[in-house]
């Protein structure tokens, strides 16, 4: 891959200048930094160790909560910073624990709607810790952790299209938004990766951004990043061309998950000379 950068290299100077790190890196987790089959990052760590050594912030950002994500920040060393939880609607800070009643507030706006269209969507918290494993087929321990929500409510939709469309409406009108992924309906109260990307981003004065992903999810990160890179993805259909990818903005990987993200985030610390 061959970086084609946006004053990359003035800015990146000026923010050691500051005090500030000169790159701040966003990455999604499954088939990205961790391997699609073992999960494992073993294949990262040559640029995971160069981004500690650098003291470039590592924000993992996950559609996995807050209790999922806490082991895995502090087995990958980046548990000094924040992480992006549920798919953007909310952040983990130092207290993985920490609820501020946003769940109960979601439950309670989804009660809103009418019984009969309430009906067609089963939620985790309907399904409870037994039947979230039977849904994601998650060992019983994982899937404990998967239904300790704090931001947003997945499930699965029953209904025909028309409901949904009613169902979605009534919902905005008390301030909630669904958003359907591979197989759940995800309720929040809002918020992307790209959003809380910028939230974090400014805490360390908004240094250049990378972003790596391989989903539909991630494209929004990826796209308003200064640098984005598509990890490739053997077990799911390629993103279409995005917005950058002709100037050389965004790039795409040979190999998938952990490998292609260690070659691209290298590469890019060569370029940058950092």
């Amino acid at each position: 891959m061959e970086w084609k950068l946006r004053e990359a290299m003035p800015r990146a100077t000026e923010e050691r200048r500051m005090g500030h790190p000169p790159l701040i890196v966003f990455t999604d987790l499954d088939g990205t930094l961790l391997d699609h089959e073992s999960y494992s990052f073993d294949l990262a760590r040559p640029a995971l160790d160069r981004l500690a050594a650098a003291g470039i912030p590592l924000i993992l950002a996950s559609s996995k909560t807050a209790a999922e994500l806490d082991a895995l920040r502090r087995a990958v060393g980046c548990s000094d910073y924040p992480a992006i939880v549920e798919n953007g609607a909310g952040l983990l800070e130092a207290d993985p624990d920490t609820d501020d009643g946003e769940y109960a507030r979601l439950l309670d706006a989804l009660e809103q709607v009418s019984p009969y269209l309430r009906a067609y969507f089963v939620g985790f918290s309907d399904l409870g810790v037994t039947g979230v494993a039977r849904v994601t087929r998650l060992p019983p321990d994982e899937a404990a952790l998967a239904a300790k929500r704090q931001f947003s409510e997945p499930g699965l939709w029953h209904g025909g299209p028309e409901d949904l469309y009613e169902f979605l409406h009534a919902l905005e009108r008390v301030g909630v938004v669904g958003r359907r992924g591979g197989r759940f309906l995800t309720l929040s109260f809002g918020g992307s990766k790209a959003d809380r990307m910028d939230d974090i981003a400014a805490r360390y004065g908004n240094p250049p951004r990378l972003a790596l992903g391989d989903a539909p999810n991630d494209r929004e990160m990826i796209e308003t990043a200064d640098h984005g890179v598509i990890v490739a993805n053997p077990h799911g259909a390629p993103l279409p061309p995005l917005s950058g990818e002709k100037a050389g903005r965004i790039q795409r990987t040979t190999a998938p998950g952990p490998e292609g993200w260690n070659t691209a985030v290298l590469e890019l610390l060569d370029t940058l000379d950092t």
